[in-house]
């Protein structure tokens, strides 16, 4: 009998891509020893290359804990996390300061004006980044343009200062800031909590071109209808401890843990109709599909 041809590497299913970021059994604590008081417990989770992982929960569930860590800005009491396929849990402050200038992951803060120097123009906040980088300033000047494009944002506003820019204007600046570095993961802490419906709109649909693009998202909020209709999956914390994840249209229909389901129904545009087009486009493409 003549032996079956060995398969062609052609033919082999394609690897899945390596998380960009694994958090495995995370704990966090804060204070003595005698008062430690938890604020992430045994917390595990994975965002790949193009994919949007929303994180949902009410004040003091751990969700900028969970960020801290991840950007080694608070240390872990047990567990593991991975970023770029790199160990960083036990990283000192050395090498955490070299993987920040690698640019691998970056930051995006609810008010911009924390992250954006009030006496630097757009132009040097965004140039800022590269040059300590060593990136020629010439070169660092086409990238600024470039990604303040990326962002829908005119070359007009490069002589201007945070202060001289509206809400939204700051939030989008904010983010070509931490794009400018090719990052591989972005996380997001609350990005359009504090803008109105068009600006909150815009936004949105600038991490829509960044996913598709292929890169790794992490969206924090505790408002669900902000971010089912950008997820690919959702993580929902509660008092410290992951409750609840996965795709986002199986968690929007189908809430298993209690807390989930009161989330959803105090989310006003999952229960009703959004005020604004786009906003309910996406959530009805979501729930309908």
């Amino acid at each position: 009998m003549t032996a079956a041809p060995a398969p062609h590497p052609a033919d082999a299913a394609p690897r899945p891509a390596e998380p960009v970021l694994e958090v495995t059994g995370l704990d966090v604590h804060y204070g003595p020893r005698r008062r430690r008081r938890r604020a992430l417990h045994a917390v595990s989770l994975s965002v790949s290359p193009g994919e949007t992982l929303g994180i949902i929960g009410e004040t003091g569930s751990g969700k900028s804990t969970l960020a801290r860590a991840v950007l080694g800005l608070v240390r872990a009491s047990a567990g593991s996390i991975r970023v770029g396929g790199e160990e960083v849990t036990a990283h000192d402050q050395r090498q955490w300061r070299a993987l920040r200038r690698r640019g691998i992951v970056q930051y995006v803060f609810q008010d911009p004006l924390r992250s954006l120097d009030p006496d630097l123009t757009v132009a040097q906040s965004l140039a800022e980044p590269l040059l300590v980088r060593g990136v020629a300033p010439g070169e660092a000047a086409a990238r600024v343009r470039s990604f303040l494009a990326r962002v829908h944002l005119s070359e007009e506003l490069l002589g201007r200062l945070p202060g001289e820019l509206s809400g939204g204007q700051r939030q989008r600046v904010a983010v070509a800031r931490a794009l400018v570095t090719d990052p591989r993961l972005v996380i997001l802490d609350e990005p359009v909590s504090a803008l109105d419906s068009a600006n909150r709109v815009q936004v949105l649909e600038i991490l829509k071109e960044l996913r598709a693009a292929g890169m790794a998202l992490v969206f924090i909020s505790h408002d669900l209808g902000s971010v089912a209709g950008t997820a690919d999956r959702i993580a929902v914390l509660y008092r410290g401890e992951l409750v609840e994840s996965g795709a986002t249209r199986d968690v929007v229909t189908a809430p298993r843990h209690p807390y989930t389901r009161l989330l959803l129904g105090s989310a006003p545009t999952l229960r009703s109709a959004p005020a604004d087009r786009a906003e309910r486009e996406a959530l009805r493409t979501l729930l309908h599909t």
